[in-house]
């Protein structure tokens, strides 16, 4: 999502505003929801062992209210134990109920530059659910010990009460690692998520080295720029993974969850991918997979750029898939390449807090409930359609933001990469370019504001290239460049 100031123009914040219009997004709760969230809030289940001695921290972008995970590590006799607390949102909602009612059309949270459409009540998400700090909360707690290269050795699950220490955010955690003064559950979580990384590696998991965009104060005005996420977020998403990929298979010695998956790569696709990397000169060794091709790529350099981008066909096609029995024939992420679940983001998506009661039922020996039990064949198609919604809705505000600061610059001259050509027609179906002819109107993105766009005349793939900007409407929300 586009990351933008507190103040920002008006007429930005009203286009955001018919961005909300156009997609359907509630503005608020109903008022039988507002007042069972109010009333739950107050008498959550509290039927659970008390780690509040355990010392856990949150890790989030600074501001967040909705702190779904808190964490602590230690170090044992030959590998490490991660503790990782997640919000107990089961505690107050309970299946059928109009909270949970609610909350299944909306599926998920979805993310606007300026606010957001949470999927509960803010009294939970924000307040009595969430993990804040020197809080007494319910949460699930995992317990994973690891080994010494970082391999799960065992996991577990339980209700627990805890107290997070401390709200801490990826730049602090960035710093304290970088000065060497990160000690406890902070340095851990530098060596456990580099362990993680390079197991990653290993089994062939993909973790794209994408930039984000944000609207950034210039001169009394505003500019776009691309930030590389720090290392930091990325041991700590480690962390979030390797509790996903001990759900699932706990769901699936169990034979009943629910599983994010994604279809390994179709042949053809993985054969032009590998085309587009020899005609961008980006390595692909003998036997290497698209994960170790990806991993040291720089999204600054045109070449790489443009291959990132062409290469994310290999990352399409995530879903959800439920099962009561015999798993299912497809039960693999090959992007995590493991079995994976969504288990650690509860306040903001629905499946997670599914996912956590059947591996609660599960680590407990008991059997899972019978309402949660019903619910879970309907919940990808629920997440399908709620997250294409978030989808559209990011794209929109993307697209709005590029227009308006590009809106007083047309005719202007910029910098740019080619990372995109368009598909031409031939026997009735459209086909990829082939390598030595990847040219023809596609997308660019300039060096300087950090914008993606349209762009028209003959364009060579992973090259640098002067364009002039033609079009930036902010009420189409549309950007294009022709080749200068």
């Amino acid at each position: 999502m586009i990351q933008v100031p507190d103040e920002i123009p008006v007429r930005l914040e009203d286009g955001f505003e018919r961005i909300r219009r156009e997609h359907r997004l509630p503005d608020d709760f109903p008022a039988p929801v507002l007042e069972e969230a109010a009333w739950v809030a107050l008498v959550p289940r509290l039927d659970a062992e008390d780690l509040s001695d355990v010392p856990f921290v949150t890790i989030d972008p600074p501001g967040s209210m909705d702190l779904d995970q808190a964490v602590h590590l230690e170090r044992l006799r030959g590998g490490y134990r991660v503790w990782y607390a997640i919000a107990d949102v089961g505690a107050f909602v309970r299946p059928g109920g109009v909270i949970d009612t609610e909350a299944r059309t909306r599926g998920q949270t979805v993310y606007l530059p300026v606010g957001k459409v949470p999927l509960h009540p803010k009294v939970l998400s924000e307040d009595a659910a969430s993990l804040l700090p020197g809080a007494l909360r319910p949460a699930a707690v995992w317990r994973i010990d690891l080994d010494a290269d970082g391999q799960i050795m065992g996991a577990d699950v339980q209700r627990g009460l805890v107290r997070s220490r401390e709200r801490l955010d990826y730049a602090y955690i960035q710093a304290a690692v970088d000065t060497g003064t990160a000690d406890g559950t902070l340095g851990l979580l530098a060596e456990i998520g580099r362990l993680r990384l390079a197991l990653e590696r290993e089994r062939g998991g993909v973790t794209l080295p994408t930039p984000d965009q944000e609207v950034v104060h210039d001169d009394g005005g505003y500019r776009l720029e691309f930030r590389m996420p720090l290392p930091a977020e990325a041991w700590n998403a480690q962390i979030s993974l390797l509790t996903g990929m001990a759900a699932a298979t706990m769901m699936l010695d169990a034979e009943i969850g629910i599983l994010r998956v994604l279809p390994r790569p179709r042949p053809d696709d993985l054969a032009k991918v590998r085309r587009v990397a020899l005609a961008l000169d980006v390595a692909w060794p003998d036997g290497a997979g698209y994960g170790e091709v990806v991993h040291d790529l720089d999204p600054k350099q045109a070449q790489h750029a443009a291959f990132l981008h062409e290469s994310k066909v290999l990352l399409r096609g995530a879903g959800y898939v439920a099962f009561d029995g015999a798993p299912p024939s497809l039960a693999e992420h090959s992007a995590v390449a493991a079995p994976y679940a969504h288990v650690t983001a509860p306040l903001r998506r629905l499946a997670d807090r599914y996912a956590t009661e059947v591996c609660l039922a599960v680590a407990a020996g008991e059997p899972v409930p019978s309402e949660v039990r019903a619910v879970l064949a309907g919940l990808p198609d629920a997440m399908s359609a709620t997250g294409r919604r978030a989808g559209a809705v990011e794209r929109a505000c993307v697209d709005l933001v590029e227009a308006f600061l590009l809106r007083d610059r047309i005719g202007q001259a910029f910098e740019a990469m080619v990372i995109d050509v368009d598909e031409r027609r031939g026997g009735g179906q459209v086909q990829r370019l082939d390598v030595d002819e990847r040219r023809g109107s596609g997308q660019v993105q300039l060096l300087d504001p950090a914008v993606i766009a349209r762009c028209d005349g003959d364009l060579p793939l992973g090259e640098r290239v002067t364009v002039r900007l033609t079009q930036a409407d902010p009420a189409s929300r549309e950007v294009r460049f022709a080749l200068a």
